[in-house]
């Protein structure tokens, strides 16, 4: 038996899809950090990822400072892959917060969704 949180996660997921030319966007987050991947659905493979770990110079913000920041941050990678165009997943999170900082700092970048 599914609980909530898996029930919501299965729903968007069979909604969102990832291809080679819009790969998807995941947003995950523990307690302390976020993560952000794209990932191509179609082949099945991760194109990049970002995370809080690779940021040294915002240790100072808050969870959603530093959400933000890894949102500029996949853009980044994104652009540099020739993505420019993501399909957004939020997984079971609710689209706010440290979720809305991450696609607030994708759109920042320069990636459309």
């Amino acid at each position: 038996m599914k609980n909530t949180v898996d029930r919501r996660k299965t729903r968007i997921r069979a909604k969102v899809k990832g291809t080679t030319q819009r790969p998807r966007l995941s947003v995950f987050r523990s307690n302390k950090h976020v993560y952000a991947q794209l990932i191509d659905d179609v082949k099945k493979q991760t194109l990049t990822g970002a995370s809080e770990t690779e940021l040294k110079a915002v240790e100072k913000a808050n969870k959603s400072g530093r959400a933000k920041e890894i949102g500029l941050l996949i853009a980044k990678k994104a652009a540099a892959k020739k993505v420019t165009t993501v399909v957004f997943d939020r997984g079971a999170y609710k689209y706010h917060g440290r979720v809305k900082a991450v696609a607030e700092g994708a759109r920042e970048g320069g990636l459309k969704f």
